[in-house]
């Protein structure tokens, strides 16, 4: 309700975070929030009669901590991996605390891809949303062995390779389930971030069909943020995304509202010193030619803010009169 009132016309759902369902799932446990409950068709029903459209929010390959890969239940393909000597750090790879599935072998896009068939042909949804967590590492460990096996001689270009790969056949998926449902993606904000550390190759999904309908890429910077400053990266992503089958939506964050942002330089206090900034943001990239949205994080902070509640306030008020005016 809150956001529909606000003017807000899309809200992207989390299903699937660590490997785990939100939702009924054959393929996925069931995450231990929700336990054996599936609280998505409520979601969809209730967001849908406010006129919302509704996109499943999946994390692709971010899986559990040991914890929860051991306590997953043998049914899941996942587990079964996690269990087989081969498979182990091969298919699957731990990155610090979690494991991580690799995209660089057929069986493993698959099985994204069916986790995917899954929410499209069970529920109602009007999208699937993927996040910005495709490669977790830089380090040339990660996927050794597909690396050697592909015999190939640039380790990134072989991982922009495989993440292309699981993009088209998620893509794919969803288009034969209804043409009508949208594949988005947010992903990092800047170029470097995307082809030097998670090997996400938005040029070419923002130039070509059959990657995505829409680029989501979280420009969660600030004016004088010194590395990536929200005017010219603005323009970075309207000149990247060309094709006319793809969509691109500004994505601003209210989770930096009155904090000090330390990446950014001689700007950190920027949020602090101007809390309202996404008013701002969200003016520029609406008025700008080449967007076609704007999309905020989070949900939390921005109806039920634990700083700068003050600042949200006018944020929302700011930002609703925005929306509903419309691009």
């Amino acid at each position: 309700r809150q956001a529909a009132d606000m003017g807000i016309n899309t809200v992207y759902l989390h299903v699937r975070a660590f490997g785990d369902a939100y939702y009924n799932s054959a393929l996925f446990p069931q995450a231990k929030e929700v336990s054996d409950y599936d609280p998505f068709p409520i979601l969809l029903e209730e967001a849908h009669q406010l006129h919302l459209s509704v996109h499943a929010w999946v994390n692709p390959l971010r899986l559990q901590k040991d914890s929860g890969m051991a306590a997953m239940p043998d049914s899941c393909p996942v587990k079964q991996w996690y269990n087989d000597a081969e498979k182990k750090d091969t298919y699957l790879t731990k990155v610090n605390d979690h494991w991580w599935l690799n995209p660089a072998y057929p069986e493993v896009r698959q099985l994204i891809a069916d986790g995917i068939s899954e929410i499209v042909t069970q529920y109602n949804v009007d999208g699937i949303h993927l996040d910005d967590y495709f490669y977790p590492t830089t380090e040339a460990a990660f996927d050794a062995a597909a690396f050697a096996e592909a015999k190939a001689d640039d380790l990134g270009q072989f991982r922009l390779a495989q993440v292309n790969a699981m993009m088209q056949q998620i893509y794919s998926t969803v288009k034969a389930a209804s043409s009508d449902i949208q594949l988005s993606v947010s992903p990092q904000g800047t170029m470097d971030g995307n082809y030097t550390k998670q090997y996400a190759d938005v040029r070419r999904w923002g130039a070509e069909s059959g990657y995505c309908d829409v680029l989501i890429p979280q420009l969660y910077f600030g004016f004088e943020n010194e590395t990536a400053p929200f005017t010219e990266t603005l323009r970075t992503w309207t000149e990247t995304v060309s094709s006319d089958a793809v969509s691109l939506v500004i994505g601003i964050g209210t989770h930096k509202c009155g904090k000090e942002d330390t990446w950014a330089g001689s700007g950190s206090m920027e949020w602090c010193n101007t809390p309202t900034l996404p008013i701002q943001q969200a003016a520029l990239a609406l008025e700008t030619d080449g967007t076609d949205g704007v999309a905020v994080y989070d949900y939390d902070t921005t109806f039920q803010p634990d700083t700068a509640a003050d600042a949200l306030t006018q944020i929302r008020e700011a930002l609703g009169e925005l929306f509903r005016k419309g691009k």
